[in-house]
């Protein structure tokens, strides 16, 4: 999906259109993140629907949990959500990032393959 960096670089409007599309992917893949803590943590947790969401969005920042959870399936799905929302802020990063890093080392020339 990239250009090499043989190719002449993107002209702004291009590039602009990409880091549009990158963002709106990796709103997409935080916002279902989201639904899966709120859901979980209403379901499992026995949270209401506001208790729920505070605790996954808390979670999903890295912030930490809000509302103990009253039984042993509700602390699972918290234990699991954590991991999980690590591993999601991670891959949020990069795939918001990869333009921006992709074009700096273009303009830089940087050959990342090792030829």
């Amino acid at each position: 999906m990239f250009e090499n960096y043989s190719t002449p670089l993107l002209n702004r409007t291009r590039f602009l259109r990409r880091v549009l599309y990158y963002f709106f992917f990796s709103a997409l893949v935080l916002f279902s993140s989201l639904a899966l803590g709120v859901v979980g943590y209403h379901y499992f947790g026995e949270l209401n629907w506001i208790d729920s969401l505070l605790n996954a969005s808390m979670i999903l920042t890295g912030m930490g949990p809000v509302n103990p959870m009253r039984n042993d399936v509700g602390k699972l799905f918290a234990s699991f959500y954590a991991l999980f929302s690590g591993l999601a802020f991670l891959t949020t990063q990069s795939i918001l990032l990869a333009p921006l890093v992709h074009r700096f080392l273009h303009i830089c020339r940087v050959d990342v393959s090792g030829d």
